[in-house]
């Protein structure tokens, strides 16, 4: 290939890949990182990001210079001349998806092994899910019940998740981390929140006609306020306990 074909091809990568780039990282995508796993989360993300804006500029560059280069005249209707397979080609194109899919995979389970690590001073919390409400319940506070999540910020969270009826799925957006909850069984998904704030958990599974209502507010607080919370919650649902009874 000669030299100007190659400047030009790689022009025109340069100008795809920069025009791909602005619009991954000028448009506000997802929303701020609300966890610790979140950061590798976003990481994996970004990492394949930038192999298929990579990609995307290499077959742009290719498909507009072909177009522009060897595009036949209207009235030319006879077939383009015999191409033989090229070996070198072919083992390129067969060597170079096969290495970024086994990055994508070494990353990913990275990202997923470390994001599974459970702590010694976790906060547990049973998380049910039917249609169309979800309900919690901390063991660690005398079993109380809730209808709002309520977390500690800087203290990992395991969420033990299951489901009443049909597949449902737990997501919140600034947390990353998602994962279904299945009737049958206990599935678990650790989450770190490492600010105070208000978020809102949503099923992300069409579990039937009222599946855009399933959601609850998610609050996480100070360890002060959250203790002093979970106690006023414990100390209720004994009060009513003993009321009951």
């Amino acid at each position: 290939m000669r030299r100007g074909a190659i400047v030009r091809l790689v022009t025109i990568g340069l100008l795809a890949g920069l025009a791909a780039a602005a619009v991954a990282i000028f448009i506000p995508w997802l929303p701020a990182q609300q966890s610790r796993e979140a950061g590798r989360i976003d990481f994996v993300f970004w990492f394949v990001v930038t192999i298929c804006i990579a990609v995307f500029a290499v077959v742009a560059a290719i498909i507009v210079y072909s177009v522009v280069k060897f595009r036949a005249p209207p009235d030319d209707d006879s077939d383009g001349p015999p191409i033989h397979g090229h070996t070198g080609i072919e083992i390129t194109w067969t060597a170079v998806p096969a290495a970024l899919v086994t990055a994508i995979a070494i990353v990913s389970a990275v990202a997923l092994a470390e994001n599974g690590k459970l702590k010694a001073n976790r906060l547990k919390v049973d998380v049910t899910a039917q249609q169309f409400a979800w309900h919690f319940k901390y063991p660690q506070y005398g079993d109380f019940s809730s209808d709002e999540l309520r977390l500690e910020a800087g203290r990992q969270v395991e969420l033990r998740l299951r489901a009443l009826d049909v597949i449902h799925s737990f997501w919140v957006p600034e947390f990353r981390q998602k994962q279904d909850a299945v009737p049958g069984i206990e599935t678990t998904l650790p989450i770190t929140p490492t600010k105070p704030g208000k978020h809102t958990l949503m099923c992300t599974e069409l579990c039937g006609l009222g599946h855009a209502t399933m959601r609850a507010p998610v609050i996480v607080m100070r360890k002060d306020a959250f203790e002093r919370w979970a106690r006023s919650q414990q100390s209720g649902s004994g009060s009513a306990a003993g009321a009951s009874g």
